[in-house]
This record gives C-alpha cells, structure tokens and sequence, in this order.
C-alpha cells in the first residue's frame, strides 16, 4: 500500500513518527514538505483522508507570521494559504492508503496501519 510521509526533518516528533513507521517496517516516502509544498488539492486529499477539520492541520503562530488571517479565510482560502505558507502546516502527516493521520502524539501514526 502506497504511503507517504509529510516530514520535517528538524522536527522530534516528526523524526519520532518516522521511527516508529521504521519499527513497523514501513517504509513511506518521505516528502520534506518545506521543499517540496503539497498543492491546494493535495492538502484536501489529505485532510479528507484524516476525517479532522482543516484548521487541525494549521499551526497558528506560524500562521500568524505566515500572515494567514484564519478568521477571514474560508476552507479554499486557507488551504492555498497553506500551500503557499509550508511551515504554518502541522507535522508529521502520515497518508496511508485510503487515511491519514497527524503524528501528535507521534503514536498516532500506527493507528491507520
């Protein structure tokens, strides 16, 4: 089953998540999403697969910085925000399959497997 892991490598629980996938012998591919930014569209797959809103997936202070008025943007809005603003994106998310999950807790990743 294809999967892929949206990473932050200076991130502990990113690396964490990434650990665990390991001690389950997966192997996802790991995409450095402050290099290589999912798209509008490749957000909305994701936060679909994760059952969660999307403002679970945003950090606030680096929104805020980002300059991403969360009050004043509509779901479409906010998701180009975030593909225009990477680091305002929560980590680690984790795709498997048909789910997603973010790792915080880091264990969280294991529960889609």
């Amino acid at each position: 089953m294809p999967s892929q892991f949206y990473h932050n490598p200076r991130c502990s629980k990113s690396r964490q998540a990434l650990a665990l996938l390991a001690e389950q012998g997966v192997s996802p591919q790991v995409i450095e999403y402050l290099r290589q930014p999912p798209s509008a569209a490749e957000l909305a797959a994701i936060v679909k697969k994760l059952g969660r809103p999307l403002r679970d997936i945003v950090r606030s202070k680096e929104a805020r910085e980002a300059g991403i008025d969360l009050a004043t943007l509509d779901d479409a809005g906010l998701l180009r925000a975030l593909a225009a603003h990477p680091a305002a994106l929560e980590r680690p998310l984790f795709v498997h399959g048909a789910k997603a999950a973010l790792g915080r807790p880091p264990e969280a990743v294991l529960a889609i497997l």
